[in-house]
């Protein structure tokens, strides 16, 4: 909102965030001291439920008012000044559901009219509920004039007045209720003006010849709100269609939408008789047109529908599923689709107590009763109970831990419970969740955190929950919930919470931090408490706070498929769950096994890693509770009808579909080339070798390209394979083949039984792209006696004839042929796209060239499809076809594609730049490889995106430093580019080493390192792993260090156009500007050290091995040289 003020300066009202309290404080004067009294900005903004700031075009805060739903504590306590209220004063009308206390206001004199009334109309604009804003001050305190003029006094009720005075604000005076009349012909012109004005997609249902039958169709009832002019039109009816809406929508916790009434049936000698018959329960708003500025208070309209349909219960809305939901619907149940439904639609239901009477309180014992029905109704084990009755009894649970409970009432009648438990662990959870993204963890007593333990909620009541959560942090006097999710892959839940999805529509999520991993050995007393190191159940964190408790998180309802549980749809999935402003919860994943959550590539075996994903990662985010699973594979897409269809038949509907299915090991397709005749490979047909394998797979031919496949290979070799002499043939020319025969050595089969057969590679690199680390392999597997076959292509299974099982192999290779006696055959080759996406892709006609055809927006030609990940390449107009998605990160490849999806629906967000024909380079993660090798060892390869034609090539030994031996178990190479910056890291121990600690290597500069380069010149560097261990190089691993470095660049070298400056007052003034540039020079080393030492401070938890100076006075992070 915006309004101009003596056409001079445009003021804006926006949220206040922690960077505004030096201006805060810089505004509070003597006079704004004597009426709310001493305070401080900082806690004032981490406290208040609502604080919002003026500032103009320039984003100069000009006015700030901070708003609690309690007032000042030494006037009255928080739970109490309801009755303190109605006791003194004439505030019957008051309740906590519609009442707010401004605890200041601040301005430049100035505009502090302007802003205090753009304020109070911004704040009950956004506030749907809210009709008083209260100020309570000391009796003889003089008020503002501002204020004088604008808050009124409440009659005192009492001769013994308490020692303070209470005005209000009310909302009529300030942003007053929108009139809503019945529509008429006559504002056609009027209704017409705002659609064309819109030009909303939503609106087209609703063409201009046909807007006059609405308003006249006895069947509808049409209504104009108003506000000095027709701002809105709403047709509501009570004639649905209840099958198509039973048939798409799970109704069922809403008792289907219909009611049972009697009426008397007269029958046989005028005997009467009572029928049940059903009826509909429910009107619908089916067209809905708002003045932009309106469409926040169109929920205005809501209580007169209720009234005129009086005896109907439930209030629906039905909208495209892709149309961002405005915030007056907040309040309405989003009712989740049926599996089957292929419905581009989404339905919000509304209960009529949405305008009754709600009660937060305490459960007393004659609540028992209710609650126990209530738990039956939801299904809700035993222990919930028993938490009751600690509470009841003592107040705390066995451990002694204190307990609160609470029960919201909904015009006297209970209809939900929860129970709280005190956060013990606040430190644990601060160290592994990203916490202080949300709060000012120091502005918060260990007392104020708690966790939701149990909350049941009848789905009807809704609406409740944000105003109930409110009320629970203020009666309990907390400032911050906390709600853990643990995954039902890993660990059964201890919680019981119905209604999950009212929970996360109104708390946070919280992102998992990075750990580092300390050498407790070393470190002994130094190291960090045990219970910040000691492994946990890994849990999805979510946060209600009371600065967010009114802070809208916009739920999203459009149809988001993602084909593909790989890095990359992972990494899309994770980045899209963590969105802290929207909710996106009408996500399906179609995989082909499903989620891969519940178990890791160290325990299966088989494949390398890419250590971008662990089941316990993917255990803390909130992917299973805000995503559904679909077993299976794409087999066809219907883009006419947007929706694809799964190899079970199922259909899926979309709204937007993201194929991310990566690339895939294949069948092998034999030559079928007689071996008995001499066959070299350079005798093949060019063609043989693209041919697909159509026919039956045969049982003992297992074809890995996931844990899942790992899984059932491991099972099966144990049952079927160990206790045979058979040879176990492993086919393929990458990594994984490598960790594939160490998986069948640590199974116990001999190395004699094992065959590495390895084709002719397309680029003629080695896979381990390090010459040292190839030859210690290429030794250990002679050692271990493993048969190594170099450059043989698969000629023959069964010399033709039936293939299943396996029985034995021949291969043609650059010499004489290859056959082979086969138990098992582990294939690990011919990679490519899955048959059944291409001939998908193929059928829908989405351009493709040996992969699926993208922008550099990842949109394909169809603007609701987009891809991403190997399965991808770049449109040839960008004239790169050395560069695509296969040569970075797919986990950083999948943040951006969510970048990019987060800009169709957050209109906050900037629309990306077009680049042209520019293709986009994503250069700040690493492309990683890592797994067992044989001999037992431990690998780990980091390296910089490269185009394709450069993968492989050698470093120069001048340009790495190289400890170790790869023969012995404990090399370590790490490779500088010319800037002297880490580009490649390559491991390889016997010993396991911290991945997670290494790959925070990359890309920092070797004097970040202890000045590794010239140590290492120095011959003070013996062992890299030794070098890496030492303390001081833990704050590198720290999380937020990258933060705290670019910081630091920022005071070390200033914007370009500081320096310009800088310049000039040099050439101006030559005689003193070298000893104004030393002088710069030292302070920018003063600050420097000051904020070096204050992250340290700020960290102490997670880095107690450093000493910290006492009694040190730290400079904001906001102060300048």
């Amino acid at each position: 909102m915006k309004s101009a003020w003596r056409n001079e300066e445009e003021l804006f009202v926006r949220r206040s965030n922690l960077a505004d309290a030096e201006w805060i404080q810089g505004l509070f004067k003597a006079p704004a001291q004597a009426l709310f009294g001493r305070i401080c900005a900082m806690d004032l903004l981490e406290k208040a439920n609502l604080a919002v700031t003026v500032v103009n075009r320039k984003d100069d805060v000009l006015a700030h008012a901070s708003f609690f739903d309690h007032p000042a504590a030494a006037v009255v306590d928080h739970d109490d000044w309801e009755g303190f209220l109605q006791t003194h004063f004439s505030a019957v009308r008051c309740t906590p559901m519609d009442s707010l206390f401004l605890h200041l206001f601040v301005s430049e004199p100035r505009v502090a009219t302007a802003s205090l009334e753009k304020i109070l109309r911004t704040v009950f604009s956004i506030t749907s509920d809210l009709e008083h804003i209260l100020l309570l001050c000391p009796e003889a305190c003089p008020l503002d004039p501002v204020l004088e003029e604008i808050f009124q006094p409440l009659q005192h009720v009492t001769d013994t007045g308490p020692p303070c005075s209470a005005l209000t604000c009310r909302r009529k005076d300030h942003c007053e209720r929108l009139h809503i009349l019945q529509a008429r012909v006559a504002d056609y012109d009027d209704i017409m003006w705002i659609v064309r004005k819109k030009k909303m997609k939503a609106y087209e249902t609703l063409q201009p010849y046909t807007l006059i039958d609405v308003i006249e169709d006895l069947k509808y009832h049409a209504v104009v709100f108003q506000d000095g002019r027709t701002v809105g039109f709403v047709a509501a009816t009570s004639t649905l269609d209840m099958e198509d809406l039973q048939k798409n929508f799970d109704l069922s916790q809403f008792e289907h939408l219909y009611k049972e009434e009697k009426e008397s049936v007269q029958r046989e000698q005028n005997l009467m008789s009572l029928r049940t018959q059903k009826k509909t329960n429910c009107f619908c708003i089916q067209h809905l047109i708002s003045d932009p500025d309106y469409l926040i208070r169109s929920a205005d309209c809501l209580p007169y529908l209720f009234q005129y349909f009086f005896n109907l219960e439930y209030c629906l809305i039905t909208l495209p599923s892709e149309t961002p939901e405005a915030l007056w619907l907040q309040n309405f149940v989003l009712v989740p689709s049926r599996p089957n439904s292929l419905m581009h639609t989404s339905l919000y239901i509304l209960h009529r107590s949405k305008f009754r009477t709600v009660e937060v309180r305490q459960p007393v014992p004659e609540d028992r009763l209710v609650i126990s029905d209530l738990l039956k109704s939801s299904n809700v084990p035993g222990s919930v109970l028993e938490d009751l009755n600690c509470f009841y009894r003592t107040r705390s649970d066995p451990d002694g831990v204190p307990l609160q409970a609470s029960v919201v009432l909904v015009s006297g009648r209970l209809v939900g419970m929860m129970i709280l438990r005190d956060e013990q662990d606040i430190e644990c959870l601060r160290a592994h969740y990203d916490i202080d993204s949300f709060i000012r963890f120091s502005r918060h007593g260990y007392q104020e955190h708690a966790r939701i333990l149990h909350f049941m909620l009848r789905p009807c009541f809704y609406h409740v929950t944000k105003y109930w959560l409110k009320e629970v942090l203020r009666l309990t006097h907390k400032s911050c919930l906390y709600h853990r999710v643990y995954s039902p892959l890993l660990r059964q839940e201890t919680s019981s919470v119905r209604s999950l999805d009212f929970i996360l529509n109104c708390s946070f999520p919280v992102r998992p931090r990075q750990q580092i991993i300390y050498p407790l050995e070393e470190l002994g007393i130094n190291a960090p408490s045990r219970r910040l190191t000691e492994d946990q159940a890994p849990f999805a964190l979510s946060l209600i706070s009371r600065k967010l408790s009114l802070e809208p998180r916009v739920r999203i309802n459009a149809s988001i498929v993602v084909v593909g549980a790989s890095d990359t749809g992972l990494s899309l999935l994770e980045e899209l769950s963590f969105c802290s402003h929207l909710r996106f919860r009408n996500i399906t994943l179609i995989s082909t096994h499903g989620f891969p959550g519940n178990c890791d590539h160290q325990q299966v075996g088989f494949l390398s890693t890419s250590h971008a994903f662990t089941s316990r990662g993917l255990a803390q985010t909130h992917l299973l509770s805000c995503i559904r699973v679909v077993e299976g594979k794409v087999v066809k897409i219907n883009r006419k009808s947007k929706n694809v269809q799964v190899s079970d038949g199922k259909k899926v509907p979309y709204d937007y579909l993201i194929l991310c299915t990566g690339l895939q090991y294949q069948v092998p397709c034999p030559t079928g080339v007689d071996v008995s005749q001499p066959v070299t490979n350079s005798q093949l047909d060019p063609e043989a070798s693209e041919c697909r394998y159509t026919g039956p797979v045969p049982s003992n031919l297992f074809t890995i390209n996931d844990l899942h496949d790992g899984m059932a290979a491991r099972c099966w070799l144990s049952d079927n394979f160990l206790h045979l002499r058979d040879n176990a043939i492993v086919y393929g020319n990458s990594l994984d083949v490598y960790t594939t025969v160490q998986t069948l050595l640590a199974l116990g089969i001999c190395g004699s039984r094992i065959h590495l057969i390895l084709p002719p590679s397309e680029r003629g690199v080695s896979c381990f792209q390090d010459s040292a680390v190839e030859a210690a392999v290429e030794a250990v597997l002679r050692s271990a006696r493993v048969q190594v076959h170099q450059n043989c292509i698969l000629a023959r299974i069964n010399n033709g004839e039936q293939p299943d099982p396996i029985t034995s192999v021949s291969f043609t290779s650059e010499s004489e042929p290859l056959r082979l006696q086969c138990g098992v055959f582990l294939n690990l080759s011919s990679e490519g796209v899955d048959p059944d996406i291409f001939h998908s892709i193929n059928a829908c006609f989405l351009p493709f060239d040996a992969r699926l055809i993208i922008n550099g927006h990842f949109l394909t030609s169809d603007a609701s499809v987009y891809a991403a990940g190997p399965l991808t390449r770049f449109s040839s107009g960008y004239y790169s076809d050395e560069w695509s998605h296969a040569n970075f990160s797919s986990k950083e490849v999948g943040q951006e594609l969510a970048a990019v999806l987060v800009a169709l629906f957050d209109p906050s967000q900037e629309v990306p730049e077009d680049t042209g024909l520019l293709i986009p380079l994503y250069n700040h993660q690493p492309r990683v490889q890592g797994g067992t090798l044989p001999g037992g060892y431990n690998f780990l390869h980091i390296t910089k995106p490269s185009p394709s034609f450069q993968m492989g090539l050698s470093f120069q030994p001048d340009e790495a430093i190289v400890t170790g031996q790869a023969e012995t178990g404990n090399y370590f190479s790490v490779q500088l580019n010319a800037l002297e910056m880490v580009e490649t890291i390559t491991c390889l121990s016997l010993t396991p080493f911290p991945v997670s600690n290494y790959l925070s290597l990359f890309g920092k500069h070797q004097e970040l390192l202890g000045t590794l380069l010239n140590r290492s010149r120095l011959g003070l560097v013996p062992d890299l792993y030794s070098f890496f261990r030492q303390s001081s190089f833990l704050p590198i691993f720290h999380d937020r260090f990258a933060d705290f470095h670019q910081a630091a660049l920022g005071v070390m070298y200033p914007s370009q156009k500081q320096d310009r400056n800088e310049e000039e007052e040099k050439k101006e003034n030559k005689s003193v500007n070298r000893l104004q540039a030393r002088w710069k020079d030292a302070a920018r080393r003063v600050v420097l050290r000051t904020r070096a030492l204050k992250f340290l401070v700020n960290n102490r938890n997670l880095l107690p091995m450093f000493s910290i100076p006492e009694q040190t006075e730290y400079p904001s992070l906001s102060d300048s040289v």
